[in-house]
């Protein structure tokens, strides 16, 4: 009797373990579809954001540049044109990243560098570890009890 006990017992225990693991990856897939969707949530607002900017900028920098130009040639003087020149740069960076391709080639060599430069991205002190915090913790902490 005691072992037809034990063998139920065994098997309900190994049911259980794949219950459990099964439960756990499910639980991972969904973090990490959680987190990546609010990358792709974040990402679209750091787009939506840049889309905006240059419509302020892009009129502020057309007012300027006509202004400038007539200036230049109204006054016989090309320093006006001078101001020109980094507003275009900022123009041309703005428009490439809410219209253009930058984020592409940002990702291309994001990924180059996990690929090629991996000893860059470590911390300093290596990986933070359950030990390095509690002993944080511990430190910090006017309540310590040690169990």
């Amino acid at each position: 009797m005691g072992f037809m006990f034990s063998k139920s017992m065994n098997e309900n225990m190994k049911n259980q373990q794949e219950f459990m693991l099964i439960n756990a990856r499910l639980q991972l897939e969904r973090h990490l579809m959680l987190q990546n969707e609010m990358r792709e949530r974040q990402m679209a607002m750091q787009i939506a954001w840049s889309r905006e900017f240059l419509k302020y900028f892009g009129t502020f920098f057309g007012i300027a540049t006509i202004s400038l130009t007539t200036g230049a040639i109204k006054q016989k003087k090309p320093v006006f044109f001078i101001p020109i020149v980094p507003l275009s740069f900022i123009f041309a960076y703005q428009y490439d990243l809410g219209y253009g391709t930058l984020l592409q080639r940002m990702k291309g060599e994001a990924e180059d560098i996990l690929e090629t430069e991996k000893s860059k991205l470590q911390l300093p002190k290596g990986m933070i570890t359950f030990e390095s915090l509690e002993k944080a913790r511990k430190e910090q902490s006017k309540f310590f009890i040690d169990k």
